[in-house]
This record gives structure tokens, C-alpha cells and sequence, in this order.
């Protein structure tokens, strides 16, 4: 039992303020409050994990903070996915569904904003695979280079 009294949960500390960090600063970049702005990034997360291929899936996932990739990978179902749907309409229907119908949102703005934090914590190269993953009308949402 003594093993137990060094194991420390700092790092369980850091990884929630770290997602924490990543939900306040899309808040902020949407002018949204922070639980719709987790929302969108789960939604968005979501429906990005389950329109890659697997292996582009996993090399995201590893650049992600411990939380946010625990919800990356939230209700995951491997039978599933990569989904067929490749058009930009789909995705955002897609997130839509996740995230709830809102009249007031636009959904292209709300996903620029989501890939635009991804942008900013995860490495360029990674970026770079991911998009060059999607349909060119999808990529159009990144901001660009």
C-alpha cells in the first residue's frame, strides 16, 4: 500500500486544466458560453474522428490532451467508421445532429472556429494529414495556411 502514497494527481490536475484551456478559448474565439463551446468541440471531434481513416484517426488522437481525447473517442464504434459520407453538407449535418438544431449558429463559422483552435495545440504536420483526409470542400473550413 505504500506504493500508493508517491503516486501523485498532478497529472490529472494538468490534464483538466488543459481541457479546460482548449474549451475557454473557443468560448472566447465564438463569443459563446463554455458549455455550448464543449459541446461544439465534442460534436465536432466526433464527427472528424468518424470521417477519417483509422490510422489518420489514431495520430490525431495522440496529439490530443488526455481529457479531450477521451472525448474524441466517447462512444466510438470501430464497426463503424470511417463513415462513406464525404461532402461538406454531411459533415455539418452531422455536427449539427450532435450538437443540437440552432437556428443561430453558422455551423461553417462554429467549424472554422473548432479547426482553428485544432490549428493552434496540434502540429502542423499533423493538420496537414488530417485535412489533406478530407474532401476539398471540407478543407475549404481550415483556416488557411
Amino acid at each position: 500500500m505504500t506504493h500508493l502514497s508517491h503516486f501523485s494527481f498532478g497529472g490529472f490536475s494538468h490534464a483538466s486544466q488543459q481541457a479546460e484551456h482548449w474549451v475557454k478559448e473557443l468560448a472566447k474565439d465564438l463569443n459563446w458560453s463554455e458549455p455550448n463551446a464543449y459541446r461544439l468541440m465534442r460534436s465536432v471531434l466526433h464527427t472528424l474522428r468518424d470521417w477519417l481513416p483509422a490510422a489518420e484517426m489514431a495520430d490525431l488522437s495522440a496529439q490530443l490532451p488526455m481529457l479531450i481525447r477521451g472525448v474524441y473517442f466517447d462512444g466510438w464504434k470501430p464497426s463503424s467508421t470511417p463513415v462513406c459520407e464525404r461532402k461538406k453538407r454531411d459533415f455539418i449535418t452531422s455536427v449539427r445532429a450532435s450538437f443540437g438544431y440552432d437556428d443561430d449558429v453558422d455551423f461553417d463559422v462554429a467549424l472554422n472556429a473548432v479547426f482553428a483552435l485544432l490549428e493552434r495545440h496540434i502540429s502542423h504536420g499533423e493538420i496537414v494529414q488530417v485535412r489533406n483526409s478530407l474532401k476539398k470542400s471540407l478543407r475549404q473550413l481550415w483556416p488557411a495556411d
